[in-house]
């Protein structure tokens, strides 16, 4: 049985990709280490099938000595790493907290798993593997013309929350190149799905439509982003854990483009045809164009060619029907809502970033 270290599982594609891996794979068991920051809460774990085989652990991984008690305790062959600070907003106001945890942290897990692994041998090298999730931003900006991000396209991070998670993937690739840790990289295009914290657009623009509140888009509302369901995206990790190439990277993207403006006014018809009889439909009524994010990236594609010829992969979820599951989703779950809403921090942060943001 594999045993699986998943940081940031208590997180939106952390927790998802434990209720997938539990339901698809009953050779595995499960340690999920986080720290419980703001987007990561126990909400997310609730009805885990299986979960007798989940071991949930409270803790940052910056906390060296954590760490390390987890590896031998718990033998951990596999690492599946999620942790992060990973709104861009988030790291326009604070970067310092995105480089602690980014890098620093992924340098502490390299360094457990160098020392577990292949210093004191305490697992089969052959059986390990340290997959280290990423995203399409460390390659920056595309203009209308060029061609869609592909696993050699040039880093060119452009936000702090970029930068950062650049700077890990190459700490991933290095301890790999210097000391031959068994690795793997997956850069992935934007998620959305259940459980996603309502700072991120899709979320954002439903729980704000449902209630009435203005859906703010930033600039004109023509940044163009491809969207990943995020159990999609689940089973694109496990398959290329499990059957990828040791050392490779591989892109992860959901094969669409829209720009952000469509998103919102596809959810706000979606919630016309649910709740006709709201108060606020039309609900792109709704729809007010704040002050761009600074240093916006304007236009992200990728290249799923790689992932799909090698392990068979594709999304097998389209945007349309996605959109509608995601929206049902947080409908369905009141409870949820209330508990990751009523937070002091997520109050204060919408308050700032957008009710105080002028037009």
């Amino acid at each position: 049985m594999r045993r699986v270290l998943v940081t940031g599982g208590a997180g939106f594609i952390g927790s998802n990709f434990i209720h997938w891996l539990l339901k698809n794979d009953s050779d595995v068991e499960i340690i999920n280490l986080d720290a419980l920051t703001y987007a990561g809460s126990l909400e997310n774990l609730r009805d885990l099938p299986d979960s007798s085989r989940h071991t949930f652990i409270q803790g940052s991984i910056t906390d060296r000595d954590l760490v390390d008690k987890i590896f031998a305790e718990h033998q951990i062959d596999t690492v599946v790493h999620f942790a992060a600070e990973s709104h861009v907003d988030r790291s326009i106001h604070n970067p310092g907290v995105f480089v602690d945890t980014n890098v620093v942290g992924t340098f502490i897990l390299l360094e457990a798993a160098r020392r577990y692994w292949l210093a004191d041998q305490m697992v089969p090298v052959e059986q390990v593997r340290f997959h280290h999730v990423s995203t399409d931003e460390v390659f920056g900006t595309l203009s209308p013309q060029e061609p869609p991000f592909e696993e050699d396209t040039n880093y060119a991070p452009r936000s702090p929350y970029a930068a950062a998670k650049a700077s890990s993937d190459h700490f991933v690739r290095a301890y790999h190149i210097t000391y031959g840790l068994p690795i793997s990289i997956s850069n992935c295009s934007n998620n959305y799905g259940p459980r996603q914290f309502p700072e991120k657009l899709i979320p954002l623009m439903i729980l704000n439509a449902v209630n009435g509140r203005p859906l703010p888009v930033y600039g004109d509302g023509m940044q163009i982003r491809d969207w990943l369901y995020v159990d999609d995206h689940c089973d694109a990790i496990w398959k290329v854990v499990t059957q990828g190439r040791v050392g490779e990277t591989y892109c992860v993207g959901g094969d669409n483009q829209p720009p952000n403006i469509e998103i919102v006014k596809t959810i706000c018809s979606i919630l016309d045809e649910l709740l006709p009889d709201s108060e606020f439909t039309p609900h792109d009524q709704l729809i007010s164009y704040v002050q761009d994010r600074p240093g916006h990236d304007r236009r992200y594609d990728i290249n799923i060619d790689k992932i799909n010829q090698e392990l068979g992969w594709k999304p097998q979820h389209d945007l349309a029907q996605g959109l509608l599951d995601t929206v049902k989703w947080y409908l369905d779950n009141p409870d949820w809502i209330s508990e990751i809403t009523k937070q002091s921090d997520y109050l204060n942060w919408m308050k700032k970033n957008y009710v105080e943001r002028k037009a």
